[in-house]
């Protein structure tokens, strides 16, 4: 049950901020790491190489470090030890932190204080949004909050059923890298390449688990499931992430607007496919919306992977 802990700790407390944050101290490894290969590499080969050996160097001090704290934690016994895992998975998952994320866009919108929107997605995406007009602020909130489905909840939970808090915690460590040094920007074009496609492989399967999850949540939420499931089957390879799209696309069947189209970042136009049908305009209570279906699906996740843990155990 120390996962159901972790994930109520998150509900009740949402993502601390302490200086000491597991992932704050990730991006202050990758920080250095960087700053270290920025001085001895040139050439593409080298950068790629470089890649390679930050993915490595990151994961295996992240899990042995997590290992080494549970350890240190065991020695004053198995109630300690049960509270450190707790407590580190709890740092990986954000359903509050992801929940506040979007209302926080959403409380000047209701407000038409569209300057005061625009600042605050500035926080949650890496798109130009100085010049967004609100339609575009809702997209970006709707798109954040539904890629983010699998990266703050949906595949941390599946990590740490799988591996417990180390794995978890290297899940962490992989996407923070990607977040960091992933970007398709020439400056991180080859440094980048295998933070990307780390992250890429250790979401396969998170992203195809949040898109159903959605489709489920819209059915019982009473959101249009039907036309969820079709645009999430149409639409969800709709991105050059092969991940990316899934939670957008069942998302904006649920909710009959569309997503994607082009987008800008660092003052160039991204053309993205789109993704869904625009029955409805883009408006501030598919924010509200999109809460909701965030709650549920992070409840169901956590449900279906309880019921697969228990089948493999009960089988094995």
């Amino acid at each position: 049950m120390k996962i159901l802990a972790s994930y109520l700790l998150d509900l009740i407390l949402g993502d601390p901020e302490i200086s000491f944050h597991p992932v704050r101290i990730m991006g202050l490894i990758i920080s250095r790491e960087e700053r270290i290969v920025e001085k001895i590499c040139r050439s593409p080969i080298e950068l790629r190489i470089a890649g390679l050996v930050m993915v490595f160097f990151t994961v295996i001090v992240v899990y042995l470090s997590t290992l080494f704290i549970i350890g240190i934690a065991g020695k004053f016994g198995e109630i300690p030890k049960n509270l450190c895992e707790i407590l580190l998975i709890y740092t990986t998952v954000s359903v509050k932190g992801l929940v506040d994320a979007g209302r926080s866009v959403l409380i000047p919108l209701e407000k038409s204080d569209i300057e005061e929107a625009r600042r605050r997605l500035s926080f949650i995406v890496s798109r130009d949004t100085e010049n967004l007009p609100e339609r575009e602020i809702i997209r970006g909130v709707l798109e954040s909050l539904s890629e983010n489905i699998c990266d703050g909840i949906v595949a941390p939970l599946f990590y740490a059923f799988i591996g417990g808090a180390p794995l978890a915690m290297v899940y962490k460590a992989i996407n923070t890298l990607d977040s960091m040094v992933g970007y398709k920007r020439e400056i991180y074009i080859h440094l980048g390449y295998f933070p990307a496609k780390t992250d890429d492989i250790v979401n396969f399967i998170p992203a195809r688990i949040a898109g159903i999850m959605i489709v489920l949540s819209s059915w019982f939420l009473g959101y249009n499931w039907r036309n969820s499931l079709r645009i999430f089957l149409r639409d969800r390879l709709n991105h050059e992430s092969p991940n990316s799209a899934h939670g957008m696309a069942a998302l904006s069947g649920a909710l009959g607007v569309r997503l994607g189209g082009p987008t800008i970042y660092h003052s160039e136009i991204v053309y993205r496919p789109y993704i869904g049908d625009p029955y409805v305009e883009l408006a501030p209570r598919h924010i509200n919306d999109a809460i909701c279906i965030v709650y549920a699906s992070s409840f169901l996740a956590l449900v279906f992977l309880y019921f697969v843990k228990f089948l493999v155990e009960a089988i094995f």
